[in-house]
């Protein structure tokens, strides 16, 4: 059985290539068919057990190096093994690994939630009677019959339609549900948008009635094949996972260099061999900044706690960084940077265009016509109908006029029902005097075939040639700005037709207007935009809807400029185009309309083939395998679908665009608070390897390894988690992203950490040297004074950190309550060692005096002016618009 292009085929053919009929099939031919092709239901791909998400956690190269550092560690000193070092290094890199756990355990909730779409029950035609059957039992050549608040349960080809109207908006994107026909397209690839004579698996009814042959289930369907595509999207490294990723290859490198050169001057210097290893591992270990993957956790977490306050909210941790590297952010217009609700927004009458926001009342027979000749249901908590007709309701309501009250004085006696090949309805109302009104809407080139006269300023007169070529234009202007434009009329008649039709009803009809509609784009998205665009983000819109209305709402957005007439790529185009000429135009274009899924996909692709950290924004179905494929996808909260939320990294809970540039703000700050924990952490950690580097150089025993330990404890955790805390730089989104190319050591940092540990380091050798050397104050002393001024610099280097470039006076030194606290908690725990009793005998230091605390100090304050004319000269030079 085949089920390809099944829309080019006639009925007969359709129904050959299933082997059915329009009777249906039989009871065993169904159960025939079940036992051969399986249910109609999606398959979710392999699950990953928990045990294989736990395990896949310690394959990040920083935590590989973390671990052999706690092995290293352990082994690591003179005499029996000391376990505290690994113990800690180990409980660091398994908390990390059940907080990744945590992340990824919603991982496969897109597919179930696909699995959950499928139809409960559907009807349909088997040994010649109507049955309800589950969904997940109809099979290819079932005969479905669809009415109007059904959900369809598989691919099918039309048979019979009666004016059948299918929401399909979370497949295709389309803003307004879609007419059926029996028209067969032309050509073999048309888009799903555009095959009109099909119904697709989860789409809604919601409106009329039709008949269908199943020409494909399960997983063959066209949400199946999304399905399949989100089962089969390679989950890439987010960039902060590259970024650690490359700062442990960094690090391993930098260590095993120190490592064995130290190792090679201890033996030329007459060293015993085994002395000479565990130093050069104490040193090597020493340089491990085993706190910062939890750190860099915590900072995250942090992130996404400010993130949820500002509605924007992350289900996997390391999208929160990976929003602030943004560069461009794919869209869906329909309910993401539109209403998703049709909207009355311009109306000719009187031969002149009128905006919506005009004081207008039913005394415009325009406004009155329009809501007689309509379907909707009004109830208390919403209006129920066609999106169009409830538009026009919803504008009558807004202007003071309630279609209901006219209703209970005029009710509709008969109506001539809208249908594909006339496009217009039409109803008659009872009137008090005896005659009948006789209300209209339809399309304007239809409708206006049955209109003699016009009515102006209220006077009707007949219409003349004059009259239709300025509607004909007032038309046009119209639809030139993607308006769906409706046309109205009225007549009055004294007694209703025997036969309600188009010929008995439709004629001799006065114009009264003409309506224009449009789902608008959110006024608080043009601004995101525009902020966007300042900060360097550029703004591309996809959606399944027409050439004409995309190019319009992208102008009006402003994403297009409003003499732009390039910059749109339609869905057949695209199909014309390789992935590779793809990749290397991409830059040309803005605006993707009638596109498939399939598309969504291979546009994020070529962004991201392009270098570009690629954002997509999408509520429907069709939006989830290019969320999932892009390095942020992000769902809507409310009108978004299950499937799209369980494939997005970040829900935004108010279905705001303008929450994106929000939440790309704070990730650009969680990234650059990341950047200065990292500076923090290796500049003080490059400034004790090249304390002890030179020290073992010179035979100087300079700090004892539970010096090192101690300070490493309380000087690198509170004070880097605190700096996670800091608040966004002002101008943090005046500058362009920092693209994939841009690290942790990016932007200033590494050379940061070179001269500022060198100058940790270089202080804390001057005051061992002074003191023992100069002071004649002995080695005791000398490695006291050392070990304080190492800690205290670390802690008053700290406050550098809070911007690589900017003075301690811009930013702020003490903005940040919770640093401060975290700085005054360290210094006490560092101090305590060196003056309370019992302390000072474990760690081996010595009281020191007035003279010698008075002298560190001056030393670890150092760092504070030293840094400081040190930005100041990188300023001058113009190093900070790098």
């Amino acid at each position: 059985m085949t089920k390809q292009a099944a829309y080019t085929q006639t009925e007969e053919q359709v129904l050959s290539s299933v082997q059915s009929t329009k009777e249906g099939l039989t009871s065993a031919q169904a159960k025939e068919r079940l036992e051969k092709y399986g249910l109609n239901a999606l398959q979710a791909g392999e699950k990953t057990t928990l045990l294989q998400k736990f395990i896949n956690q310690f394959k990040d190269f920083m935590i590989i190096v973390l671990l052999a550092a706690a092995v290293i560690s352990f082994f690591a000193h003179e005499g029996a093994p000391d376990p505290t070092d690994a113990i800690v290094i180990l409980a660091v890199v398994i908390l990390n690994a059940i907080v990744g756990v945590i992340q990824e355990s919603k991982a496969e909730e897109a597919i179930e939630a696909l699995q959950k779409m499928a139809s409960p029950v559907a009807t349909v035609l088997r040994d010649g009677e109507h049955l309800h059957v589950k969904g997940e039992e109809i099979v290819v050549g079932d005969i479905v019959v669809l009415e109007a608040g059904d959900v369809v349960p598989a691919d099918m080809r039309l048979l019979e339609v009666n004016t059948i109207k299918i929401e399909e908006a979370a497949l295709t994107g389309e803003s307004v549900p879609v007419e059926k026909d029996l028209v067969i397209p032309e050509g073999e690839d048309v888009g799903i948008g555009d095959r009109s004579n099909m119904a697709f698996a989860s789409t809604n009814v919601t409106y009329g009635r039709a008949l269908g042959v199943v020409t494909a289930t399960g997983m063959d369907t066209e949400v199946g094949k999304i399905a399949h595509m989100l089962a089969n999207t390679e989950e890439s490294k987010t960039p902060l996972q590259e970024n650690q990723d490359a700062l442990g290859k960094w690090l391993t490198i930098m260590i095993l260099v120190i490592a064995v050169i130290i190792f090679g001057i201890g033996l030329i210097r007459g060293y015993e061999w085994t002395h000479m290893l565990l130093t050069a591992i104490a040193i090597a270990v020493a340089a491990i900044p085993e706190g910062l993957p939890a750190i860099s956790t915590i900072i995250l977490a942090l992130g996404t706690q400010k993130m949820a306050s500002r509605h924007a909210l992350v289900r996997k941790l390391p999208a929160v960084e990976t929003l602030g590297g943004v560069e461009v952010i794919c869209s869906d217009k329909t309910g993401t940077l539109t209403l998703n609700q049709m909207t009355v927004e311009k109306m000719v009458f009187n031969n002149e265009i009128h905006d919506a926001t005009e004081e207008m009342n039913e005394s415009i027979s325009a406004v009155r016509m329009m809501n007689l000749a309509n379907d909707t249901k009004i109830t208390e908590e919403k209006l129920i109908g066609d999106p169009t007709e409830t538009a026009m309701v919803q504008f009558g309501l807004d202007k003071g006029y309630d279609v209901r009250v006219d209703l209970e004085k005029h009710p509709r006696v008969a109506e001539v029902p809208f249908d594909s090949t006339r496009k217009i309805m039409s109803t008659i109302h009872q009137l008090e005097d005896g005659n009948y009104l006789v209300a209209a809407k339809g399309a304007p080139d239809m409708l206006l075939e049955k209109v003699t006269h016009i009515e102006e300023h209220g006077q009707v007169r007949p219409m003349t040639q004059e009259d239709r070529d300025t509607l004909a234009r007032l038309n046009k202007e119209m639809a030139t700005q993607a308006l769906r434009v409706l046309a109205i009329a009225y007549k009055y008649i004294d007694q209703v037709p025997e036969t309600m039709d188009s010929e008995s009803v439709e004629f001799n009809f006065v114009f009264a207007g003409l309506v224009g509609m449009i789902d608008p784009e959110r006024k608080e998205a043009a601004l995101a935009i525009q902020v966007a665009k300042e900060a360097g983000i550029r703004t591309v819109m996809i959606t399944g809807d027409h050439r004409d209305t995309a190019q319009a709402i992208a102008k009006r957005l402003g994403i297009l400029r409003p003499d732009q007439e390039d910059g749109v790529l339609t869905g057949a185009e695209l199909n014309e185009i390789s992935d590779e000429e793809l990749a290397r135009t991409i830059e040309d274009y803005s605006v993707y309309a009638r596109v498939s899924p399939e598309h969504k996909v291979r546009i994020v692709k070529a962004w991201q083939a392009d270098g570009k950290v690629v954002s997509m924004t999408g509520d429907g179905v069709n939006d989830a395998p290019s969320l999932k494929q892009a390095d942020i996808g992000v769902g809507m909260g409310i009108t978004g679908t299950e499937v799209s939320k369980g494939a997005s990294d970040m829900v935004l809970a108010d279905d705001n665009f303008e929450t994106i540039v929000v939440a790309i703000e704070e990730g650009r700050k969680v990234f650059s608070n990341i950047q200065k924990a990292v500076q923090y952490l290796l500049s003080a950690n490059f400034g004790e390897v090249m304390t002890l580097f030179i020290a073992t150089m010179a035979g100087w025993s300079i700090l004892e390894p539970i010096h090192i330990l101690w300070i490493n404890l309380v000087t690198d955790v509170f004070p880097a988690i605190t700096l996670g805390m800091e608040d966004a730089e002002a101008d943090i989104m005046k500058h362009p992203p920092r693209g994939k190319s841009s690290n942790f050591l990016s932007n200033g940092v590494l050379p940061s950490i070179y001269y500022q540990g060198f100058f940790e380091g270089g202080v804390t050798l001057f005051v061992y040297w002074y003191a023992t050397h100069v002071a004649g104050w002995g080695v005791p002393t000398g490695e006291t004074m050392a070990f304080a001024s190492l800690g205290l610099i670390q802690l008053f280097h700290a406050f550098n950190v809070k911007s690589v470039y900017k003075s301690l006076a811009t930013v702020g030194a003490f903005k940040n309550k919770m640093f401060n606290i975290a700085i005054v908690v360290s210094a006490l725990m560092l101090l305590s060692v060196l003056v309370v009793p019992g302390l000072t005998t474990v760690f081996s230091v010595t009281v020191l005096t007035l003279e010698q605390w008075l002298i560190v100090l001056a030393a670890a304050f150092s760092i504070v002016p030293f840094v400081e004319i040190a930005k100041a000269i990188m300023r001058g030079m113009g190093l900070d618009q790098d």
